[in-house]
């Protein structure tokens, strides 16, 4: 399994990419394996800021749904469209073409208190 080791991470399986003031977010490699196949990204939260462990939209796989969770409080102001009608993009590369949103984050500090690679390894058991 991958974790790229200049990406941060979550207890619940989001990715982080920090550049700037913008974060780039999607889930991982693991989080994707356990869903299964991915069907549908619903994600409505362009615009809005979002709390830090706050809801910003929802993944559906052939067998559940599952909550996607804000790592850090920023304002979502990207989505990435390729996810409507290429949802398996998040299967297939989780870590590139599969990313979810792009946020303003409200304090870079919070991203620092994420995991790094290795600790999300651990995590996961990897």
């Amino acid at each position: 399994m991958n974790f790229p080791a200049e990406l941060k991470y979550t207890k619940d399986h989001e990715w982080v990419k920090l550049e700037g003031n913008v974060a780039t977010i999607g889930i991982t490699e693991f989080a994707q394996g356990e869903l299964g196949d991915i069907v549908y990204v619903d994600i409505n939260s362009v615009g809005k800021e979002v709390a830090k462990e706050g809801v910003f939209g929802t993944v559906e796989a052939v067998k559940t749904v599952s909550d996607l969770f804000m790592p850090v409080t920023g304002t979502v102001t990207e989505v990435n469209k390729a996810l409507d009608s290429e949802p398996e993009l998040v299967n297939s590369d989780p870590y590139g073409q599969g990313w979810m949103v792009k946020i303003t984050v409200a304090n870079a500090a919070d991203v620092a208190g994420l995991l790094s690679a290795d600790d999300y390894k651990s995590l996961v058991g990897a």
